[in-house]
């Protein structure tokens, strides 16, 4: 699909959709809790649908119903669901790296004998060492590097030990399999952990499901680095009856930095202030670029200052980079990015798509090790931008076309379908000018 935008002013208000992070972790707990759940949940993607898919072939029944899911777990279906996995059940991630690095470890602790597929570039991003630890935990992984993936025996208990510099994703599946172990285990976790805010989500959903993950930290010392141990009993998820799924701060993100780079406010309604979700922490960095931020207790408004760059890690914020790159190259002076290496192993290679893409629309980016640096222009030019089948890049270059001199096209349009299928849509109801067309 390809999208052709005439820049045009945003402003107004738009609703925030449910946090695809949240809507994982907790369809996940409910599939594998003692009773039937509730989860209200106001808006639905591929990567959530790929979830509840994979969770149906293990024998949950997740039901659509109007404000979220009706999930129906039961142990009988679990026992059911370990009768289809075992007869060759098949776990479609489609392109969700959280689907297939959550339920990988699921699905092992359950002991299903499952075959993983998946389309674009998630057979080949990294699952080591996270299969490293499934392996050495007593499951066979045949097909690793690649679809299909085929898992067969069960994983046991212990302790599972990674580096702090992997994805946070293999981390929260260790932990969301833990409590069907059939003893306590840990996940030992050496040097300072990135993206930290996505464990801390994970931990957050467990402990809706009666699930407490014991967390302790032993600080840096005699030249070892610090460790940090995840501690799970055994035991099953305990179902609350209901959990909601709360507003997601990564999507609405890019509403906040139009708002930034705009002349008029943007307010997205139905956020957190209180959130878990690390992401919320757009408002530090735009605040930090200068612009006029109102916080209330479920919405966030961003008007445009003068804007000034300045130097950022994005350690814990990753998937804000391509659209607060888009606000540093409308910034005076240069801004720096820091620690961005993970974006290399997204549904793109985002520090190579950001800078490409920024590039032709007439930003100043360039990449230097791993890290991003930006130096502001007045305006973004018209032209025509790939979005490389990347949801976070297409919705980068739709904002950066409410400020730019000529028509924008967004080729591979359709990639916002992944996490927010309603983004053009908000984005005419924030005044946008865009028509979608058939490539």
């Amino acid at each position: 699909m390809l999208a052709r935008i005439t820049p045009s002013p945003l402003k107004g208000t738009v609703p925030a959709i449910a946090s695809k992070s949240m809507a994982h972790r907790l369809i996940i707990c409910a599939a594998l809790a003692n009773g039937e759940t509730h989860v209200t949940c106001n808006t639905t993607c591929a990567d959530i649908e790929a979830t509840v898919h994979c969770l149906t072939a293990l024998g949950a029944r997740i039901e659509t119903v109007e404000d979220g899911f009706q999930v129906h777990p039961t142990m009988k279906s679990i026992e059911f669901g370990l009768l289809k996995a075992l007869a060759g059940g098949t776990l479609d991630c489609g392109e969700s790296g959280s689907t297939l690095r959550f339920m990988l470890p699921v699905a092992c602790a359950l002991g299903a004998e499952a075959t993983f597929v998946g389309r674009g570039r998630l057979g080949a991003r990294p699952l080591s060492p996270l299969s490293d630890e499934i392996i050495a935990a007593g499951c066979d992984l045949q097909g690793l590097g690649g679809f299909p993936l085929k898992t067969s025996g069960r994983m046991r208990p212990g302790t599972f030990i990674l580096p702090g510099n992997v994805s946070s994703q293999y981390i929260s599946g260790l932990l969301l399999a833990a409590p069907l172990l059939a003893q306590p285990s840990c996940v030992q976790v050496t040097g300072l952990i990135e993206s930290r805010p996505y464990i801390n989500l994970t931990i957050q959903a467990m402990k809706a499901f009666g699930v407490e993950v014991n967390v302790e930290r032993i600080p840096a010392k005699d030249g070892q680095p610090e460790v940090t141990n995840f501690r799970v009993n055994s035991g099953s998820y305990r179902t609350p009856g209901s959990v909601a799924v709360e507003g997601d701060w990564s999507n609405a993100a890019f509403w906040l930095c139009a708002g930034a780079i705009g002349s008029d406010p943007i307010t997205v309604e139905g956020v957190s202030l209180s959130s878990a979700q690390g992401d919320r922490n757009v408002l530090a960095a735009l605040s930090r670029f200068g612009a006029r931020i109102v916080r209330s207790t479920n919405a966030a408004t961003v008007q445009s200052d003068k804007l000034a760059g300045f130097e950022m890690s994005a350690h814990d914020i990753p998937d804000l980079v391509p659209v607060i790159s888009a606000v540093a190259s409308l910034a005076q002076g240069r801004t720096f990015i820091r620690d961005c290496a993970r974006l290399r192993i997204k549904e793109s290679d985002r520090l190579a798509t950001t800078t490409r893409e920024l590039t032709a629309l007439g930003a100043q980016v360039r990449i230097a090790g791993d890290d991003l640096i930006i130096k502001g222009v007045d305006a973004f030019t018209g032209g025509e931008v790939d979005s490389h089948n990347d949801h976070r890049i297409a919705m980068m270059a739709a904002i950066a076309a409410s400020r730019a001199t000529g028509d924008v096209v967004i080729h591979g349009a359709e990639a916002v379908n992944k996490s927010y299928p309603d983004f053009f849509d908000h984005y005419r109801l924030l005044g946008g000018k865009v028509t979608l067309e058939e490539e």
